[in-house]
């Protein structure tokens, strides 16, 4: 793979320049989905019918492999619920495309667990949101923990080792890092953490969701203390500005190494910037993915050299590179201020003058229009749970 600049010499600048491939990408094959996470960062529930289908799928995968993709990120909505989602993974995992999927387990039975053991090039990521039922549910909904342990225990008693488990880092669970931690070790796996943004849904609750200014600093910590064995997708490079730069590439590589492809065919810059602004093509459109990816007007912008704007008087520049791109856009900050979780306390003030409802809302919302699981309709209250009580039940996936 080789970069569309040369010119710089530091890894990081080829990085910021853009490769004429991502190294990897993220793709939403469905909107459809059995819960209704509060903080869904696609608002997944109901299928688009509008939907790419198997071939124009698999045509896809052709396009990655032809590039050099190293690997998908499979999302959605629930990709398993996909029918042809094992065709897929099979037929990406054959052109030399490894897939990464991420799933709550509702269909990781003992039989697919065996399945996927038995695959080569094919990582799992289980999402949960709590090291406890209480604090899990309250996000994801009634009964979700006990389905993402069964799917846990279902891929170590098949051999399935080093999945990952898959937490976004909020408010209610930022103190359950160590247990989060002791969970991954219990089943083989490995733990994966990623910064809640005000994405989707999230853009709804993420004022009462993402973690305190205290907490912030106590994760810094944690991923210091922790790092060299927990994953976090290079989310948390905001916090860098805190002191030593964490361990990853630090830099916003949205349009540069990464992307999203949503279920329509839709690409957008970034997984966490659903939004017209951030819209760069379709796969349908003449010349495919790879038009999209190597001669969009977007991408390009975004590879251009940055000046820091504002933050680049700061002293901790360098080291944080002024955040994240989708944070600042959807609580309503210019894309060259300050990331509204600045560690320096920028982010703070300037939060402070924004207006009331003038936020970007995040395009498309295909959310359950009724509650699922349990989960209310709207921004769920938010309270420091301690309770810890384990339930488990199961469901048939809304599909539809």
């Amino acid at each position: 793979m080789t970069v569309l600049d040369s010119r710089p010499t530091k890894l990081v600048d080829h990085f910021a320049l853009g490769l004429n491939a991502p190294i990897c990408l993220t793709w939403e094959l469905t909107y459809a989905c059995n819960l209704a996470c509060v903080h869904c960062l696609s608002s997944s529930g109901r299928r688009d019918p509008r939907e790419l289908t198997t071939a124009e799928c698999t045509a896809v995968i052709d396009e990655f492999e032809r590039m050099q993709v190293f690997y998908v990120n499979i999302g959605g909505g629930e990709p398993t619920v996909r029918p042809d989602f094992w065709e897929l993974l099979d037929y990406a995992i054959d052109h030399h495309v490894g897939v990464k999927f991420s799933t709550n387990g509702v269909r990781l039975d003992a039989g697919a667990a065996r399945r996927l053991a038995a695959t080569d090039y094919v990582d799992v990521q289980i999402s949960v949101d709590g090291a406890s039922a209480d604090v899990n549910d309250a996000v994801r909904g009634d009964g979700s923990f006990g389905t993402a342990i069964r799917a846990m225990e279902n891929l170590a008693a098949a051999g399935f080792t080093g999945f990952k488990i898959s937490v976004v880092v909020t408010r209610q669970n930022a103190g359950q890092l160590d247990a989060f931690k002791v969970l991954a070790d219990r089943y083989g796996a490995q733990l994966r953490l990623t910064r809640l943004r005000p994405s989707g849904r999230g853009a709804d609750v993420w004022a009462d969701l993402h973690p305190t200014a205290q907490q912030q600093r106590e994760l810094y910590q944690w991923l210091v203390a922790n790092g060299e064995g927990v994953l976090t997708g290079d989310s948390f490079f905001h916090l860098s500005g805190l002191g030593d730069p964490l361990p990853g590439l630090n830099l916003c590589g949205a349009g540069r190494v990464v992307c999203l492809i949503d279920p329509v065919g839709d690409v957008y810059a970034c997984p966490f910037a659903i939004h017209d602004e951030f819209l760069a093509g379709n796969v349908r459109s003449p010349g495919g993915f790879q038009a999209v990816w190597r001669e969009s007007d977007l991408f390009a912008s975004l590879r251009r050299p940055d000046t820091g704007g504002t933050c680049s008087s700061c002293s901790m520049f360098d080291a944080c590179r002024g955040g994240c791109m989708a944070a600042k856009f959807f609580t309503g900050l210019p894309l060259d201020g300050p990331d509204p979780e600045c560690v320096q306390g920028y982010g703070e003030a300037a939060l402070a003058a924004v207006a009331a409802g003038s936020a970007p809302k995040p395009t498309g919302d295909h959310s359950h229009r009724g509650p699922v699981r349990g989960q209310p309709i709207g921004p769920v209250p938010v309270t420091l749970m301690t309770r810890r009580p384990d339930r488990a039940c199961d469901e048939s996936p809304l599909a539809g």
